[in-house]
């Protein structure tokens, strides 16, 4: 069906990630692959000159820590793990995203939601900043 899918993933919720793993992987059927991206706020906009070593060093353990949770998520999916890339990237999501399919020529993005509350109306979520701003196709799943 779709031979280059994006789905964002909080590595720091798994559960709510979860949700999306089978469509995912029934949106790419046979031969798609699905890059698995985990967007780090980026601190660059942080003028901490006496603390920059110590602040690349804390990207850095975050950096491995979301790799080594996306790659603990590859055993979720029921396809050939060859077919699974994992991105771990520093940014806002919904710029990152597009950046991203932009980059690959991606099909579709697959993410996650929540079911909407008050907060979500009021501040925005990431899906909701994803599917506004999306130049691809977005399948949210709750």
């Amino acid at each position: 069906m779709y031979q280059t899918i994006i789905m964002p993933v909080d590595v720091f919720e798994m559960e709510l990630s979860d949700k999306a793993v089978r469509h995912a992987e029934f949106l790419a059927q046979s031969e798609g692959v699905i890059h698995l991206l985990h967007v780090l706020p980026a601190s660059a906009s942080l003028s901490l000159h006496r603390f920059a070593a110590d602040l690349r060093r804390f990207e850095e353990h975050l950096q491995q820590e979301a790799q080594t949770r996306l790659s603990t998520m590859i055993t979720h999916f029921h396809i050939d793990s060859s077919r699974i890339h994992i991105h771990v990237r520093f940014g806002n999501v919904r710029d990152v995203v597009n950046e991203l399919a932009e980059e690959l020529s991606a099909d579709m993005v697959v993410i996650a939601s929540r079911n909407p509350s008050i907060s979500t109306h009021l501040l925005g979520s990431n899906a909701a900043n994803i599917v506004r701003h999306a130049h691809i196709p977005v399948l949210v799943v709750r």
